[in-house]
């Protein structure tokens, strides 16, 4: 399918390395929808959550770079990764409401030869599948129903916080993306709550209990799957589970796919070009027809 939309894609740090599967579903899912994404050049890194802490100047003229350089191309930036898509909205913010940062930030960026003009857009792949694609236009692409596979939503806090979404799109709107993929929805009530972001770093039992709560939480509400719509997130609720079952002595196994990797599964795309291989604990479902039994519930491998 020739593709009818194109956006300047920011992977950020983290899809170049432990979420390497996080974007090639990305990549898959987008280019079979038509949608093109062509790579910043010479992007850097967004300044993270840590670099405010650290020098809130350097760390606003690190993320005004990598706008200045995409007003250049002139197309709307995807930023994939939520702790990228909070800091870059966060800086587009801060530069037009403080004049004495945006004069430190331009004088930064003078001495590149760059320019900030504010007229950047960037936007989370969710917005874009739901303002370009819309949950019609999706469900018309489904080859395969995700029939039998109940599904938890999860948001995080990032994308939910401090900065909405764009054209109107709604957290909300993400739960609607499971039905029409063919799955079942599960009422997932932390959807919107920390998973502790670099806390399983840095104080590690605390990042840990946040994770728990939120894995016995979703198994509890009987899901097969937890997905996710942050690479962090996923990253978190994926990989401390074994630490967990051995700290808590529950069971809290469960996989946590990007959602683009569920889109894809549902759009009939190989695992290979989705990297399902790469999750840590395999998605254990199997395509059945209309009124055939229901899929068996994930486990681990």
């Amino acid at each position: 399918m020739a593709s009818t939309r194109a956006y300047t894609y920011f992977p950020g740090c983290c899809m170049h390395g432990f979420a390497r599967h996080c974007q090639d579903s990305l990549y898959a899912v987008f280019e079979d929808l038509g949608l093109e994404l062509r790579v910043l050049p010479e992007w850097n890194c967004c300044g993270a959550t840590t670099y405010m802490s650290v020098d809130e100047h350097q760390a606003f003229a690190l993320a005004a770079r990598n706008l200045a350089l995409a007003e250049q191309i002139g197309l709307e930036i995807l930023a994939p990764c939520t702790a990228c898509f909070m800091i870059l909205k966060k800086a587009q913010d801060y530069l037009a409401r403080y004049p004495e940062i945006r004069a430190k930030v331009d004088r930064a960026l003078s001495a590149i030869g760059l320019r900030y003009q504010g007229t950047a857009r960037i936007y989370h792949p969710l917005e874009i599948l739901l303002r370009d694609v819309g949950l019609k236009g999706l469900k018309a692409r489904v080859k395969q129903p995700l029939r039998g596979l109940n599904v938890a939503p999860y948001y995080g806090c990032l994308i939910a916080r401090p900065y909405a979404l764009s054209n109107g799109v709604t957290l909300e709107a993400f739960d609607q993306f499971i039905p029409a993929l063919g799955a079942n929805l599960v009422d997932f009530e932390l959807k919107a709550h920390c998973c502790g972001g670099s806390l399983t770093g840095t104080i590690e039992d605390v990042g840990r209990r946040l994770v728990y709560i939120l894995l016995r939480q979703a198994k509890r509400a009987k899901a097969d799957v937890m997905v996710t719509v942050c690479p962090l997130c996923q990253l978190n609720l994926e990989a401390h589970q074994g630490k967990i079952q051995r700290q808590y002595g529950e069971d809290v196994t469960i996989p946590i796919p990007y959602f683009t990797q569920l889109i894809g599964m549902a759009l009939g795309l190989s695992d290979k070009s989705l990297a399902l291989e790469k999750l840590l604990v395999p998605i254990r479902w199997q395509p059945v027809e209309k009124g055939a039994a229901a899929a068996q519930p994930a486990t681990a491998a």
